[in-house]
């Protein structure tokens, strides 16, 4: 591990408060401040030409943030007090924020209440507002540079990466696949077209979505399908994986993430004016302790195994919590309800005409055939419970608007449980028939070719 150096300069080190790939920070104090400070040191490499190349890269995000840090004095931007290059050693001085990152928050099990979002988002509208008047555009906003403490005072940071609209340099980076993460930046910026504050605004908008829908906007398996996305597809609206989301908060989130950029916000003032407008619910704390009791729930059942915590945080949004007692019709043979239901809790049989098929237990589906079913969308058998029973519900009304991962998921382990549940009772069935008319042949006539080496034969 790291030793923390005892002094920096003429600062003295306190603890280490962050590290990042290229700097680590640490809290400081100076005998002429009576507050700390934070201090950034920057950690330059010292292997081959490519480590040359990514250090005068670093250089000139420190020189960047030292222009900007002049021009900008806002209370929800972080202050930068001084720059300090010399040979071998850089960092940078900055005001001491005692909070965390937006990264935390992010995720449905570390949700923000929606109110909060809303006030932290707008927090960020007027401190970007204030940086376009002052000619800056950050061009880096994503959840990793904007920290909140417990009162929601908020601070943007990193302005390395910012663009000066008023200097004319024609060879400007905007390092989309160097520096940062793509997945917040805006179409304009990953094509590398000429870049003005509505660049921010879609960025700031995609945080707002990932903050309340606990997912990015655009997920995909590697970086060109994130591209590809962000330039051509819509992201899912955010009522649609959070209940909590009002369809209001949904046209704001469109509207800063417009790719036509005559159509998304004009400024962060416009953004942050339709932000106060919205007249939002306080999520009540024992609908958040019950919604991580059922994600608990479904995290511990086998059909779940494979999907991911997000996915499982989006399934809570679009299926319903159900239970009934002992003995009750679930569904009717014959019935042509589509609705299906994944088994938390007891047991339910499966019957054709008032004979048995089998019996089920947690962990497993019930009622999906209709669903399967293209044509004619009829239940083929009647389901009742043996005794209480919990199941959540799933209608593919809902199923549609989910996001393809959790479509794909579900088609995925839907087929797997009837292929086990088919060879399951395929043995049952044959233990009523006959021995196997074409199986014995080959083996009376010494055939043992399979069904690979067919394929090669046929293939020759």
């Amino acid at each position: 591990m790291e030793q923390i150096p005892a002094k920096i300069g003429e600062y003295s080190i306190v603890r280490e408060v962050g590290r990042g790939a290229t700097a680590t920070v640490y809290e400081a104090t100076h005998p002429d401040f009576s507050k700390s400070v934070a201090l950034k040191l920057i950690r330059f490499s010292s292997d081959g030409n490519d480590s040359a190349k990514m250090n005068r890269r670093l250089l000139k995000l420190l020189r960047a943030e030292e222009s900007v840090a002049r021009r900008l004095n806002h209370p929800n931007i972080i202050k930068i007090h001084d720059v300090v290059i010399k040979p071998g050693q850089a960092y940078v001085i900055m005001e001491f924020f005692p909070g965390t990152t937006l990264e935390r928050f992010c995720s449905f099990e570390h949700r923000l209440p929606v109110h909060r979002v809303i006030g932290i988002i707008f927090k960020c509208c007027m401190a970007l507002d204030y940086a376009f008047r002052e000619g800056i555009v950050h061009r880096d906003i994503k959840p990793a540079n904007i920290m909140v403490d417990g009162n929601d005072d908020v601070r943007i940071t990193d302005f390395g990466l910012a663009l000066n609209i008023n200097k004319k340099i024609e060879t400007d980076s905007t390092f989309i696949m160097g520096v940062g993460s793509p997945a917040y930046m805006s179409p304009e910026q990953i094509k590398n077209y000429p870049l003005n504050q509505k660049t921010d605004l879609y960025s700031l908008g995609a945080v707002m979505f990932h903050l309340l829908a606990g997912r990015l906007p655009f997920r995909a398996a590697n970086p060109a399908q994130l591209v590809y996305k962000i330039i051509n597809a819509d992201p899912p609206l955010v009522s649609h994986l959070n209940p909590d989301v009002s369809e209001q908060v949904d046209v704001v989130i469109r509207k800063a993430m417009e790719k036509d950029l005559y159509s998304r916000y004009k400024n962060g003032a416009d953004f942050a004016k339709d932000l106060s407008a919205i007249r939002y619910k306080i999520l009540d704390e024992d609908d958040v302790q019950a919604d991580t009791r059922h994600f608990s729930m479904l995290r511990k059942q086998v059909f779940f195994t494979e999907f991911d915590d997000v996915e499982l945080w989006e399934i809570l949004r679009i299926g319903v919590w159900r239970s009934a007692p002992g003995y009750a019709k679930l569904i009717r043979e014959g019935d042509t309800e589509q609705r299906f239901g994944v088994l938390l809790e007891g047991r339910v049989e499966l019957s054709v005409s008032g004979r048995r098929v089998m019996e089920l237990g947690p962990g497993t589906i019930f009622g999906e055939l209709a669903w399967l079913d293209r044509l004619k969308h009829r239940q083929p058998m009647t389901v009742v419970s043996l005794e209480p029973i919990t199941w959540l519900e799933i209608n593919p009304s809902a199923l549609v608007l989910a996001t393809e991962e959790v479509q794909e998921s579900f088609r995925r382990e839907v087929a797997s449980v009837l292929a086990h549940r088919f060879g399951a009772l395929a043995l049952v069935h044959a233990e009523h028939c006959g021995a196997a008319t074409a199986s014995n042949a080959s083996a009376t006539a010494g055939m043992t070719t399979t069904m690979s080496n067919w394929q090669l034969m046929d293939d020759a």
